[in-house]
Parts: structure tokens; sequence; C-alpha cells
């Protein structure tokens, strides 16, 4: 039987035609979650999920979930997609590849007249990016069970507005509860946001799981001083302080193999005044890499390298863990599903971890799980110039096609 094979020109239409929703001057997106932008992109893809036929169902945190039913409505369904949102001067695909994918699958399916046993269930979660309230990823998060209803609902951005009176303003309070039913799988699709398959030539990327990642925020107290009058030898300079420190902890970086990536994002100095010696200067760190406990161990070189310079400063340190996101491992039958899908369509395609979160991590926690990636032009993402070919796009959507295909066709092991 010869194999189906997705419309990539079909696909690319549709990207371009959302990518058009907030539109940016850079040619990119900027749909920030749960605004009147991103209701506007909600709305079009309800309006394409029921044109192709599929019954959509809105949860309590606005996810939205397009169903393309089975013969077999009783089985846990095959789950694919990603997010809408977008940072503010995002690119066209982060996020939106992986929807509009899963889409793309259903509208093939279709056109070839294919049944599944299993329902399959197209899915935008709710503020992957969480530029707005400082919350990313928390809808996959609740429905996941790593977080409660409340906590989603009442997340409130810089004006005060919550998430779930956003939800209210712009129609999307869905009356579904947030997850607590079976998936039988989750495959997501996603540009990879890295160099590494554009580098190699691969149109692929089989994801084996996502770095870990662990955060820090560091405080350092020294004395403010008059910039004219304080001889260099008797200063207590908390700024400079923090440049060693931030110099030393990119070191760290290239101490351990295979390398980590370290980065110091924020920096906010106190009084902030030209004049005036810091006598405070808080930083942040940012250390990921794929093993958990190598991660573990750079952790402590971050805290150690900061603890020796204020030694020899004569400084005051405080080093918090803000965040700790454990390392993930997708479940072995979905990486086998994507990797035979590429191999039986003749798709060249490599391992790969991921480097950035993903809504698919939170739900690995809850169902079995796998990740698509195709290669993004320069590794750029997160920025308007964000690219990718149209022809790496269909590869990666025909392998998610073979993916969701097979799993919702598989022997029944209700």
């Amino acid at each position: 039987m010869k194999k189906p094979k997705i419309d990539g020109e079909r696909l690319w239409a549709s990207l371009m035609d959302m990518g058009r929703i907030g539109a940016t001057p850079g040619g990119g997106s900027g749909r920030i979650a749960l605004t009147d932008l991103d209701r506007e992109a909600r709305d079009v893809f309800v309006d394409w999920s029921r044109e192709a036929g599929c019954a959509v169902r809105i949860d309590r945190m606005g996810n939205i979930f397009a169903r393309r039913a089975g013969t077999d409505d009783a089985r846990p369904p095959v789950m694919t997609g990603s997010h809408l949102d977008t940072q503010p001067l995002g690119g066209k695909f982060d996020g939106v590849y992986g929807v509009l994918a899963g889409l793309e699958v259903v509208r093939t399916l279709n056109d070839a007249s294919i049944e599944t046993e299993a329902p399959i269930d197209v899915v935008v979660w709710t503020d992957e990016e969480g530029v707005r309230f400082q919350s990313s990823m928390i809808a996959s998060g609740i429905f996941a069970g790593m977080y409660d209803l409340d906590h989603g609902l009442s997340s409130a951005d810089s004006n005060g507005n919550t998430m779930g009176g956003e939800l209210e303003r712009i129609g999307y309070a869905g009356p579904e509860p947030v997850g607590g039913y079976p998936i039988d799988a989750f495959f997501e699709a996603h540009i990879e946001q890295g160099p590494l398959l554009e580098s190699e030539g691969k149109s692929v990327g089989v994801v084996l799981g996502a770095q870990g990642k662990r955060c820090f925020r560091v405080t350092v107290e020294g004395e403010e001083g008059h910039a004219g009058t304080l001889p260099m030898d008797q200063r207590r300079d908390a700024l400079l302080g923090a440049a060693r420190m931030i110099d030393a902890v990119n070191h760290v970086a290239f101490s351990h193999q295979p390398r980590p990536v370290i980065t110091v994002g924020a920096i906010r100095a106190r009084p902030n005044s030209p004049n005036t010696i810091s006598g405070r200067t808080e930083f942040t760190i940012d250390s990921r890499h794929p093993d958990g406990d190598l991660l573990a161990a750079i952790g402590d070189d971050l805290r150690r390298v900061c603890a020796e310079i204020v030694d020899e400063a004569g400084l005051g340190l405080n080093v918090e863990q803000s965040t700790h996101r454990p390392t993930v491992t997708f479940d072995p039958s979905c990486i086998t599903a994507i990797r035979e899908a590429a191999e039986e369509r003749g798709i060249s395609h490599r391992d790969i971890y991921s480097a950035a979160g993903h809504d698919a991590c939170n739900i690995s926690l809850c169902a079995p799980t796998g990740m698509i990636f195709v290669p993004c032009e320069n590794g750029i993402s997160h920025n308007e110039k964000e690219n990718a070919k149209p022809e790496d796009l269909a590869a990666g959507c025909d392998v998610l096609l073979g993916a969701v295909l097979g799993r919702a066709n598989r022997e029944n092991r209700r």
C-alpha cells in the first residue's frame, strides 16, 4: 500500500497565513498569549479544524483540542500539536509549525480517506512562551499534573490581569477539565532552534530527550562609595565582583565534557549611578545539560567560583537556585516510531537532544511522548529572522504523519 504524503504547499500556505496575524516589521510574528492577536490566531485554527471535520473542545486553561474521530473512539487519543503564542518579536515557525503540521496530518488522512482506530487530537497549548505571565508552559504543566488549576488561572501579568480573566475576555475559558484522562501518545513537531541539523544536512532530528536546566540568582554585597574620592584599594565594588564572577562562570562551561551551555542574561546594580560604586549587584545564571548528574556538578562549580572571588575581594555572596527542570527522556516506543517513519520515507535524520524546553517535556510526565525536529536557518529562533525551508518542514510533517498513523492503528492495548 502506497504511503500517504502530506501536501507541502498547503502546509507552507497555512504557515504563511497564520504568520500574517501579528506580523512584525522584520518579517516575524508577535502574538503574546491571551491578547487579541492570540485570539485571532486561535479562531483561525478552530475554523480550519472544523473545516477538516474535527470536533473542537476547549479546557479551562484555554487549551484547544481538535479531534478527528477514530473507528474506536473509546481508545485513548494519539495527540500532536504545540502552541500559537510567540515572543514579542518572534518568528513564523516556533510552535506554530507543530500545530499546523498536526492539522496537515488530519487533512492528509482526509484526502486519502484513511480511517484510524484511535482518535487523533491536534492540540494548541496555552502560553508556552511565558512572555506575558512569566509562566512558560504552565497550561501543559497543569494538564500533566505539575501545577494546580488555581495556580494557572491566578497567574497575573504586570498590569494585574490574570490568565483566568484574560481567557474569559477573549472567549477561550473552556468548560472541559484540564487533563486527567489517558493519552496513547503525544508527538510534537518543532524547529530545532539550533544549528546541528542544518550543519549536517539532515532533514529531521529524532529527539531523545531534553536538557535539564538549573537557574540561579546571585547577589553580591559590597559597599557604596564616591567614584571620585574612594581609593581603588579600599573599595568593595559589588559590580566589579559580579563582572569577575560572570567571566569565571563562562569558563566553567569550557571545563566540562560534554560541554554545557551557561548564560548570564540579566544584571541589576544598585544604586546604578554613574558616579557611585555599586554596593549590591544581582545577576542570573542559566545552566543546561542533558546529563542530570553532570548538571548538578556544574551547579557546584558555579557556586565555588563565585565564592572564591568574593573571598578575595571581601564581598558578601548569596547564591539561590531559582529553577530546577530535570532532564527529560522521551518514550522509547515513540522515538522508535519517529525513527522508523523517517527511514521508511527515505528522509535523512539523526538523533538529537532538545536544548530548550517544550510542552512535550511536560506531557512526557503523563503520556508516552516523542518530538520531531526540523532545521531552521542558522539555528536562529525567538527572532524575526527565524526561517525554515519548505522542503524540511514537509519532511518533518511526513515523519509526523507516519508516527501518528502507526500509533493510532497499532494493536489495541487498553
